[in-house]
C-alpha cells in the first residue's frame, strides 16, 4: 500500500522497511527485558525526554508544518514528541502504581502536571495532534487507576463549558478552519475542507471490493495530500474497498483484544496500567485516523499506525508491543 501510495517511490519503500527492521530489532531487545526495569527508569526517562522537548524548541527542523525534530550530525533524525507517547504513561503508570488506589486529589494534580507540561512543549512545536495523544496515553492510566466516576464526571462537563471560550478566544484561526470543516467541507473546498473532500471521493469510488492495487486515481492524480502519511487509508479503500478496510480493521481488533488480555492477566498494579495505556492509545489512534480520513473528526495530524510511512512513530509503536510482550512474560511474576 505504501508503494502505491507514494507513487513507486522505492526510496520511501526502502526507507520504511529500514525503520520497520529497526523497530523489530527495538522490539524483541524490550521485550527480553523484565517490564519493572523500566520502572526503576521511569523518572530518568521522564526528565530526559522534557529535555529533548525543550531542546527541540532550540535547534528543532520543521517538517510538515511542526517543528518538532532533532537533527544532529551523525544520528538519523528523530521526533522527541513521540517518544512520550511511551514515556508518559510509564512516569504515570509508576507514580500511581506505588501509591493508594484509588488515586486521592493531591495524586491527580501530580500527574496532571507531569501529562500537561510535556504535552505545552509540544503544542508550542505546533504539533497538536501529538499532545493529544500524549494526553490521551496519561489519561488512560488516570482512568485505569480507578479515579472515581464524580471526578470523571465533573471533569467532563468542565472541558464541555471551556469548550465555547476556549474556541472563541484561543484556537488558532486554522483551527477553527478544521473543527467547521467536519460540519460542511465544502464551505471552504479548495483550502481547509479539500483534504476531507479528496479523502472520501477515493473512500465512496473504492466501493466493496476496490479498485484493484496501484488503480487509484485519487492518489496517483495527486488527488490526495499526504497519501503516503496521514490519508493512507483513503488509498487503501480506493485500491482494496470494504473488504480491505474490513481486514485492516481485524488485524488492529487482535492487537486490541491481545493487548486488553495482556492488561487483564497482569499481577501487579505497574503493570496493569502501563499494560492498558498502551493498548488503549494504541485503539485511539486507529479510531481518530479512520475518523479523521473519513471526515468525522477534524484534521490534527495522526498517521495510521504501522500503515503510514514514518521513523519515530512506528519505532515506539514496536517498542510499545516489546513492552506488552515483557509485561506477559515478565509482568505476572511477583516484582522483585
Amino acid at each position: 500500500v505504501l508503494y502505491s501510495a507514494s507513487d513507486g517511490d522505492e526510496t520511501v519503500v526502502r526507507r520504511q522497511a529500514v525503520v520497520m527492521v529497526v523497530g523489530i530489532l527495538a522490539m524483541f531487545i524490550v521485550s527480553q527485558i523484565n517490564v519493572h526495569v523500566f520502572r526503576s527508569w521511569a523518572l530518568s526517562m521522564y526528565g530526559a525526554g522534557l529535555a529533548l522537548l525543550a531542546l527541540v524548541l532550540f535547534i528543532g527542523v520543521e517538517a510538515g508544518g511542526a517543528r518538532s525534530w532533532i537533527d544532529l550530525p551523525g544520528i538519523p533524525s528523530f521526533q522527541p514528541s513521540e517518544i512520550m507517547k511511551i514515556v508518559v504513561p510509564l512516569m504515570i503508570a509508576w507514580y500511581l502504581g506505588s501509591r493508594p488506589l484509588p488515586p486521592r486529589f493531591k495524586h491527580l494534580f501530580w500527574s496532571a502536571l507531569m501529562i500537561l507540561i510535556p504535552a505545552a512543549l509540544i503544542v508550542i512545536q505546533n504539533d497538536t495532534g501529538t499532545a493529544i495523544m500524549v494526553v490521551m496515553s496519561g489519561l488512560f492510566v488516570v482512568l485505569l487507576a480507578g479515579i472515581r466516576w464524580r471526578v470523571v464526571i465533573t471533569g467532563f462537563f468542565a472541558l464541555l463549558l471551556a469548550s465555547p471560550a476556549w474556541y472563541l478566544f484561543l484556537a488558532p484561526d486554522h483551527i477553527k478552519g478544521r473543527i467547521l470543516t467536519v460540519f460542511n467541507p465544502y464551505r471552504d473546498p479548495t483550502g481547509a475542507g479539500y483534504n476531507i473532500i479528496q479523502s472520501q471521493i477515493a473512500i465512496g469510488s473504492g466501493g466493496v471490493y476496490g479498485k484493484g492495487y496501484g488503480n487509484g486515481a485519487q492518489s496517483h492524480l495527486d488527488f490526495i495530500p499526504e497519501s503516503n502519511t496521514d490519508f493512507i487509508l483513503a488509498v487503501l479503500a480506493e485500491e482494496f474497498g470494504l473488504l480491505g478496510i474490513l481486514f485492516l480493521i481485524c488485524l488492529y481488533l487482535f492487537i486490541l483484544l491481545r493487548g486488553s488480555y495482556i492488561a487483564y492477566s497482569a499481577k501487579d498494579m505497574f503493570s496493569r496500567l502501563l499494560a492498558g495505556s498502551i493498548t488503549l492509545t494504541f485503539f485511539i489512534y486507529v479510531f481518530v485516523n479512520m475518523a479523521m480520513v473519513s471526515g468525522l473528526l477534524p484534521v490534527i495530524g495522526l498517521p495510521l499506525p504501522l500503515i503510514s510511512r514514518g521513523g519515530t512513530a512506528i519505532v515506539t509503536f514496536f517498542v510499545c508491543f516489546g513492552l506488552l510482550m515483557s509485561i506477559q512474560t515478565h509482568g505476572r511474576l511477583k516484582e522483585p
